[in-house]
């Protein structure tokens, strides 16, 4: 299902003729389908029933503000990678507190906005970037709950410019150095580590790489623990795939199993990004 069908020759959007959307206000527009939106969000989510799990939409995949609206109403929070998105997801009405705040590169004014707005996490991607955060939420008076990304060195056996979880891929802190980044966090003010986020790379076809990574992550949090550190919350990211040609992307269902046989009692909230996988094939231009 697509929200979007043929009938006689005139395509529909659920069940209205684009034509008269067309006539009603005008081309070029973009039309999205609440159903199928509000279907894919639906599946995903009770994909993860019995576990402590949170779901953010990945405002990236489509950042058109009654989508991201509509996610809201649904429950979702947002995963934002600027400023700009942070704001976004303020304006359709996600809790403050249910957005993360991921990406490369978080400068330091927007490190200070989304501390004035009461940002429920932050996913430090790199060394600088923990000493920032720290310098900026100490000078602010407040302190940011934090989780570490791991480049946990999985190949997602995607294409190579969306592989974000190689060990050559620069995005996260290199798996060897997470025990003493962590070590080190917890030494600095202004920040709270709590967790570990991954992410490896978008559009994955196969569940393997994500069973690979989060097995890796499995024994990383065990260490931690062991070395007497608090791990309550996982970020698990997103990148489940989606058909555009003629790919077979796992079902919610089956990635949710793995999620559950890996983590499910490890007694952590587990945060979940997706993105186009609750867009994908809802919109036309």
């Amino acid at each position: 299902m697509t929200g979007f069908s043929y009938r006689g020759g005139a395509l529909f959007a659920e069940d209205v003729p684009i034509t008269d959307v067309a006539r009603l206000i005008g081309t070029p527009f973009y039309c999205y389908s609440a159903t199928m939106l509000e279907g894919n969000y639906r599946e995903f989510a009770a994909a993860f029933d019995g576990l402590k799990a949170e779901i953010c939409y990945a405002v990236k995949a489509n950042s058109n503000q009654a989508v991201i609206s509509l996610f809201a109403g649904l429950g979702a929070g947002a995963d934002v990678v600027s400023e700009g998105e942070l704001r976004r997801a303020l304006a359709a009405g996600v809790s403050a507190d249910k957005i993360v705040f991921s990406g490369v590169g978080k400068s330091g004014a927007e490190l200070a906005s989304a501390l004035e707005h009461g940002c429920g996490q932050f996913n430090v991607e790199s060394e600088p970037e923990l000493n920032l955060l720290s310098e900026v939420a100490t000078a602010m008076g407040k302190t940011a709950t934090i989780v570490f990304r791991v480049n946990p060195d999985v190949d997602a056996d995607t294409h190579h410019k969306i592989s974000t979880g190689r060990a050559g891929d620069k995005f996260g802190i290199q798996f060897e150095r997470i025990v003493e980044v962590y070590a080190r966090a917890r030494t600095l003010g202004g920040v709270d580590p709590r967790g570990l986020a991954v992410h490896i790379g978008s559009q994955l076809t196969s569940l393997n790489p994500f069973r690979a990574a989060f097995q890796k992550i499995s024994g990383l949090v065990a260490e931690l623990r062991a070395n007497g550190h608090i791990i309550d919350r996982l970020d698990l990211g997103g990148g489940l795939g989606i058909v555009y040609r003629d790919e077979v992307p796992p079902e919610p269902a089956d990635y949710a199993e793995i999620v559950r046989n890996v983590f499910g009692n490890m007694g952590v909230t587990l945060t979940l990004e997706p993105g186009r996988r609750l867009t994908g094939e809802a919109g036309i231009l």
